[in-house]
């Protein structure tokens, strides 16, 4: 793109949206209507995430799957989501993001519908991996078409009940997904995205217009393409890989290393390609760099610590998957509620003082959480989850806004893959990052709990599973015979060591939380209505 092109006004932009400015058929491109259709489809992905995490142990022994098999279900889908997200946004920019939604969609719930039927744990690892190309689709196509049908003083409020609408997907996930495994079967986890798909493509025909910009690039940049996929399937692999092959393995530093280079590599080809995937001049928006930023440490806070909630209320609380699912309702209702008031506050003081403020609530959240201890009770507990709540919803909705608000029209897919980019990133790394900080500190803390509570050393191979049984909270089987005392004894060293290992993940994420609060002072809202010029 040149420089031109990056610094045109409000007056040179294209429409928004093909056809005439402000002129609608019936109901076809009505902004509240769009709103309504493309939170149905982001519901599907939404509730995905959670779900499929209640059904994968049934998966596993329904299908006979192998541990390793087990994590491909999650690692197939993330990796396919991460890898195509800032493609996906570039297509939907190209060919209209109509289209792409109404594809997206279509394909999420008949690969959904396949992995249903699949009779083999290979069958369900692929169609997991297409449904990720799928919802790879959906979610940079949803944000361009909010861009495209709300003028810019009510883009925030639209975000903010997007937002909303993940968020209650998000928590009804366990408690949806609990049900479904315990009264129906795990088949059932997935063919609850049929109908909702095709409620999302029969709306989306009925009511979506389409969205494009008329000076979008006619041509994909391929080698930027091959060479940006690269780079994010060799991080997000090699983030996913390191808990198990050590941060310091050559397997790990090779991939890492390799990531480095084809960024750099990628970085290389933007600057001189005609009609480059990710121009970049885009970054030169410092709001727009820095809410890219505050995306990735946003998420690497947040669902780096979130991970390790659901072991500490189902293992350490004794909690059933659908009574956590309860126990996190402060949290994700706080979000549904707090999403669209953050789109209605960032639309009347914009986003920098909103981020700022709901990242020190975050930063107090996580701090509050690293105090809790084996014995914590609800009230404290959902406490730290309704600041949590309250605190991640402002950085949500305005670091989206920030990253779209501030593209130029054309470049809105993009932008939008580029925010779900960030966000899968941060949180993969948070997740990897935070699990080895946490199962470090487990190991070197369960000997001596297990010693203080008088029970005889565990040495060897039964050493090693009992440490990796305690990284998740697990107290260990005893055999039979064995006094009552001495069972809760070794559960007691077990949980404390859990616990002492997640507070200092949740410290950690504190420190990164409040970080990201002074990132966001650098945020300011997008120029203007029909597509934000980049700042230079």
């Amino acid at each position: 793109m040149s420089q031109s092109v990056v610094n045109k006004g409000k007056a040179d932009l294209p429409p928004q949206r093909s056809g005439p400015p402000g002129e609608r058929n019936g109901l076809k491109g009505h902004p509240w209507l769009t709103l309504l259709t493309v939170a149905v489809g982001v519901m599907m992905v939404a509730l995905d995430g959670t779900v499929v995490a209640i059904a994968n142990p049934v998966i596993q022994t329904d299908l006979g799957a192998s541990p390793a098999d087990i994590q491909w279900v999650t690692s197939g889908y993330l990796l396919a989501l991460a890898v195509f997200l800032i493609t996906a946004g570039k297509i939907g920019d190209r060919f209209g993001h109509k289209a792409t939604f109404l594809v997206g969609a279509t394909g999420f719930a008949a690969t959904s519908a396949a992995i249903g039927f699949a009779g083999s744990i290979q069958t369900v690892i692929a169609f997991r991996v297409l449904q990720g190309l799928f919802g790879a689709l959906l979610q940079p196509a949803a944000l361009g078409l909010l861009r495209g049908a709300f003028p810019a003083e009510k883009l925030n409020m639209a975000i903010g009940i997007w937002a909303g609408v993940i968020g209650a997907s998000t928590a009804a996930g366990p408690i949806v997904g609990g049900l479904l495994v315990e009264h129906v079967s795990w088949q059932s986890v997935f063919f609850i995205n049929v109908p909702v798909g095709a409620a999302a493509l029969l709306l989306g025909l009925w009511i979506l217009r389409d969205v494009r910009a008329e000076n979008a690039a006619k041509s994909f940049d391929i080698p930027g393409i091959v060479l940006l996929s690269a780079a994010m399937f060799a991080l997000v692999w090699g983030i996913i890989k390191a808990p198990s092959w050590g941060w310091g393995d050559t397997r790990t530093l090779l991939f890492l290393g390799g990531a480095l280079l084809a960024m750099v590599l990628f970085a290389l080809w933007q600057a001189r390609a005609k009609e480059p995937l990710i121009p970049l001049s885009l970054f030169r928006s410092v709001p727009l760099s820095a809410g890219t930023l505050l995306m990735i440490l946003m998420a690497f806070a947040f669902f780096g610590a979130i991970f390790f909630v659901t072991f500490y209320l189902q293992n350490v609380h004794g909690m059933t998957p659908v009574q956590a699912g309860v126990h996190l309702l402060p949290m994700t209702g706080m979000m549904i509620i707090g999403a669209p008031a953050a789109g209605a506050a960032i639309g009347k003081v914009g986003p920098r003082i909103p981020i700022v403020a709901g990242m020190l609530l975050t930063t107090l959240a996580m701090y509050g959480m690293s105090t809790l201890d084996t014995h914590s009770g609800a009230g404290v507990m959902s406490l730290w989850f309704v600041l949590m709540g309250l605190g991640i919803s402002p950085v949500m909705v305005g670091a989206t806004e920030v990253i779209v608000g501030n593209a130029p029209m054309e470049l809105s897919g993009v932008a939008g893959g580029l925010q779900q980019s960030a966000m899968q990133v941060g949180g993969s790394l948070g997740t990897a990052v935070l699990g080895a900080v946490m199962a470090s500190k487990v190991s070197s803390a369960l000997p001596g709990n297990w010693a203080k509570a008088g029970l005889p050393p565990v040495e060897g191979a039964q050493g090693a599973q009992l440490k990796q049984a305690a990284q998740l909270g697990i107290a260990p089987p005893a055999p039979q015979g064995t006094p009552e005392q001495a069972v809760h004894a070794m559960a007691e060293a077990v949980h404390s060591s859990f616990v002492s290992g997640m507070s200092m993940a949740f410290g950690v994420a504190a420190v990164i939380a409040f970080a990201a609060a002074l990132l966001g002072l650098l945020t300011k809202r997008g120029s203007n209505d029909a597509g934000p010029a980049v700042h230079i």
